[in-house]
């Protein structure tokens, strides 16, 4: 008997059969899991980064936990007491302290320590050391663990301790940094002599002096006196301030009992800093509760039981790590709203492919229901054959976003490509059991212009413009950060850019059949087939454009609003650098500067014009006038020049024959100065002649002619600019000049500008302004996002394209043997492609207008912008950005048209007889 042929199985034929499609799939699967798998750790690494910047940037005092006791009861036994002062029981303690911190607040034991000190610094009977006013120093006693761990000598020895210290003892042993042995004479051997308690003075021996290992470390800047001396100011009444010197002598651990015998009021001490490299930005919620229960909470509860009822915390960390989560409030919502336009194209390009590979195989699928084939059979095979190819492909593209970010957390990644497979494993089977619900041979009409909207399609666009409306009035209300100051904001205000393109996109695919209808009878008139042709071949186009349609609107809508942002944090940059400096760069002194450093500031690289200004920043105004004097900066200027720099840099521009002087000004007889005034100051004094006394003690008469907001040489306060040519000899000598010209050599112009002088750049101030790694981070991801959407909504469109070529290489075909020419052919294509591609460039364009509108007053740039520095007037708001409506609008246009134009003329280059054989499968 003659045995059955095997059957070969089902995925390795298919996979054979279209070798090509798998691979497609294979890639987009890929890349997609990449991007969607590194996204949430490259957000991770630079909010990570921005974190241990502000903490790195932040000093010891504010960033160290100090936990703290009083010395022991004096109802105590002295033995026990100073028992309690040494090293072992302190060391003892620390451990304690240690246990009771709650993670992630992770202590750094390199630099955290602990040991007693003299909370009242006593003042020194020593004579010989520095008295600025008089009053004696004063010093605090440090007992501090790890001294030879953290120092190194520069002469002597280190302290040690002889015996058994105690509160009656005459001397102990000490060691100063050399910045407090210089600046209070103190040597090697030098004796201080500080008061005692019902005893005689304590003697302080110095044995050594020491430099910190790591001067910037916290064992060192915990307590800034430790390792060099402050001069204290004490308030007065009038007079001269008294001053006194404040320095440290750093005495063994053991030592620390002596201090019992000083008016200091010794008290115990452990200073936690906290290890920057275990925090990470996901954690700053918890990291501010374990901060929050070591202060007042189970964690200073636990310090109390197990080291003193009477210990407390206190710290400054919590501070630090609002204005973080501050800062990453105002910056979260801007990226999650390209993150979600992005992963809104990808997904629909995703769609995309799974629709292009059902049509390609209608027929197959046809003919299996019709055999008899189930719903799940069918859909079980065709999950089989795309994971076999998606499964890897999102593997392989997990593992490489994990390569290619190393930091940040890995499940969120792993999460993400989870989602891009499961997204590609089902789309084709999904799609083909809502195409082939039913068995049939053949399909309906598909025709755009004939279709009509079903009512679950109504329910659900009505839905959309639910949401997507509730996405912008929320915005404008609360702004882009919610009320909490999460991280991520609110993701429905994130998500309002994209329903805004979702709602147009559904829109547009509803008004597009109601134009073509009413152009298919009047073009049917015209003279020549191509128009009418191509007409009638874009109302026949299938219903499913609204995917394509969806992903370029989606697009170029992320592209506008993502390019106005980032246009919008250029601007507000430029602009706040613009206010500090008043010109391309500003060259000031706080004395007149030589009469010959404007013609060498004009000779430098770059320079155009240099204006001088002589600005009074202590004038003083009303003096004589009745009313309450006051400080207000007055400028003396050119008045031509400087009406020119105003204008050209647009900052309170003005006519300058409206600030020329007709006078000197000063006398009583003397025509007041016009003047142009900040508004504050022209509400306070009118248009009424007025004194104003300049810093030279010389007095002048002016009175306002014009009122500006803004002007070069003053920024963030009142102003009055004067003709400088009515003002005294010395009050006229400019103390500032401003040049402006192009790409300015800040190395020449400090050059020719010499010492005492400071010279501030535009470009320089600028620059300034991206100092967090956390605003740069997020413009980074921010314009990849915005990259990666465009390049997806180019693979949108050739998806849709080459769904539609074996159609159109057909009918070119066919055409052909009815003389169409090759030209003609071209044109027809164009054309056909014309209306789709037109209604995406200006549904584009207009939307992306209408979502910049739409959502400007509830976005502000400043955070991302500026960070910690002060916002521009006005506040960094978002704009509308010419550059980025129109060219990804024009951008898609070209391509359609060129792809429609190019398979026209491929396919006029190929044959014809595959076309046109009857039943050939395409």
């Amino acid at each position: 008997m003659a045995g059955t042929a095997p059957v070969a199985p089902w995925v390795r034929t298919r996979l054979r059969a279209a070798p090509g499609a798998a691979l497609v799939l294979a890639l987009l699967v890929a890349l997609t899991a990449a991007l969607a798998a590194a996204f949430p750790r490259a957000v991770d690494r630079y909010e990570d980064a921005g974190l241990r910047r502000l903490l790195d940037d932040a000093s010891a005092q504010k960033t160290t936990v100090q936990v703290y006791a009083p010395q022991p009861g004096v109802e105590l036994p002295q033995e026990q007491r100073e028992k309690a002062l040494r090293e072992a029981a302190l060391r003892t303690a620390y451990a304690k302290v240690l246990a009771a911190v709650e993670r992630p607040l992770v202590a750094d034991r390199t630099q955290s320590s602990y040991g007693v000190r003299t909370a009242n610094p006593t003042a020194a009977l020593d004579r010989w050391l520095p008295m600025p006013t008089g009053l004696p120093a004063r010093m605090s006693l440090i007992a501090q663990n790890g001294l030879a761990d953290h120092a190194r000598l520069a002469s002597g020895r280190l302290p040690r301790v002889t015996g058994t210290v105690t509160a009656a003892t005459a001397e102990v042993e000490a060691a100063v940094t050399a910045e407090t042995a210089k600046t209070l004479r103190i040597k090697v051997g030098s004796v201080i002599h500080l008061p005692g308690i019902e005893r005689a003075p304590l003697s302080v021996r110095v044995t050594g002096i020491v430099v910190p290992r790591t001067p910037g470390g916290a064992y060192w800047t915990a307590m800034p006196v430790l390792r060099k001396p402050s001069l204290m100011v004490l308030p007065t009444n009038g007079g001269p301030p008294e001053k006194y010197w404040l320095g440290a002598l750093l005495l063994p651990p053991d030592a620390a009992p002596a201090m019992l015998g000083t008016p200091g009021k010794p008290e115990r001490y452990w200073q936690l800093a906290p290890d920057t490299s275990a925090l990470a930005a996901h954690d700053v919620s918890r990291l501010a509760s374990a901060i929050a229960a070591l202060e007042s909470g189970p964690g200073l509860g636990r310090v109390r039981e197990r080291v003193d009822p009477l210990a407390d915390a206190t710290t400054d960390l919590d501070d630090v790590l609002k204005s973080f989560t501050q800062l990453r409030s105002g910056i979260g919502p801007l990226v999650a709203a390209a993150a979600f336009g992005t992963g809104t194209v990808a997904a629909v390009v995703l769609l995309m492919a799974g629709g292009l590979a059902v049509d390609r195989r209608r027929a197959e699928l046809a003919l299996l229901r019709a055999r008899g084939g189930s719903l799940r059979g069918v859909s079980g095979r065709l999950l089989a054959e795309t994971a076999v190819v998606a499964l890897p492909a999102g593997a392989l593209g997990l593992g490489g976003a994990l390569l290619a970010v190393p930091e940040g957390r890995r499940s969120y990644a792993v999460a993400a490509a989870a989602a891009v497979t499961v997204l590609a494993c089902a789309t084709l089977p999904v799609r083909a059991v809502l195409a082939h619900r039913a068995v049939r041979v053949h399909g309906a009409r598909e025709d755009l212009t004939s279709v009509r909207p079903s009512r679950r399609r109504t329910v659900a666009e009505l839905t959309l413009l639910v949401l997507a409306s509730a996405a912008v009035v929320a915005l404008r209300r609360r702004g882009a950060s919610d009320a909490s100051g999460s991280a991520s904001g609110d993701q429905l205000v994130a998500l309002a850019p994209v329903l805004v393109g979702v709602i147009a996109a559904l829109v547009l695919v509803r008004l597009y059949p109601l134009p073509l209808r009413r152009l298919s009878r009047p073009a049917g008139r015209l003279r020549g087939a191509v128009t009418p042709l191509s007409l009638a071949r874009a109302g026949r186009t299938s219903t499913s454009t609204v995917l394509p349609l969806l992903a370029l609107l989606t697009a170029l809508t992320t592209a506008a609003f993502g390019g106005s942002v980032l246009a919008g944090v250029h601007d507000a940059r430029d602009r706040a650098a613009l206010l500090t400096t008043g010109a391309d760069a500003r060259v000031e002194a706080t004395h007149a500067l030589p009469s010959t450093l404007a013609d060498r500031l004009r000779r430098t690289p770059g320079a155009h014009d240099v204006t001088p200004v002589s600005i009074a920043y202590q004038a003083r105004l009303g003096e004589g006038s009745g009313t309450e004097e006051e400080t207000v900066p007055v400028a003396g200027v050119d008045p031509d020049g400087y009406a020119r720099l105003a204008r050209g840099v647009g900052l309170g521009g003005f006519p300058a024959g409206e600030l020329r002087s007709r006078g000197s000004g000063q006398g009583s007889g003397a025509a007041p100065l016009p003047a142009v005034a900040s508004p504050a100051v022209a509400d306070r004094y009118g248009t009424r002649p007025f004194a104003v006394r300049m810093e030279d003690g010389s007095r002048v008469t002016v009175r306002i002619a014009l009122v500006r907001e803004l002007t070069p040489a003053v920024s963030d306060m009142d102003f009055l600019i004067v003709d400088r040519a009515g003002l005294g000899t010395r009050a006229a000598r400019p103390t500032a000049l401003f040049v402006t010209g192009d790409h300015l050599d800040g190395a020449a112009l400090r050059k020719a500008s010499g010492a005492g002088v400071t010279v501030r750049l535009r470009a320089e101030e600028r620059a300034r302004y991206v100092d967090s790694p956390l605003q740069s981070g997020a413009e980074r991801i921010y314009t990849a996002a915005v990259a990666a959407g465009a390049g997806y909504a180019v693979l949108a469109l050739l998806l849709s394209l080459i769904r539609a070529a074996p159609e159109r290489a057909a009918l070119l075909a066919r055409l052909r043997t009815m003389g169409l020419t090759r030209a003609q052919g071209r044109r027809l294509l164009v054309l056909e492609a014309l209306p789709q591609a037109l209604l995406a460039a200006a549904g584009g364009a207009l939307t992306g207008w209408a979502t910049i509108r739409l959502l400007s007053p509830g976005i502000d740039l400043t955070a991302i912008a500026l960070a910690t520095h002060d916002s521009t007037p006005g506040g960094a708001r978002l704009r509308t950005d010419t550059l980025s409506l129109l060219l990804p609008s024009l951008t898609v246009l070209a391509l359609a048209t060129g792809i429609a134009a190019a398979q026209a003329w491929w396919t006029g280059r190929r044959g014809s007889v595959r076309e046109l054989r009857a039943g050939d499968a395409r």
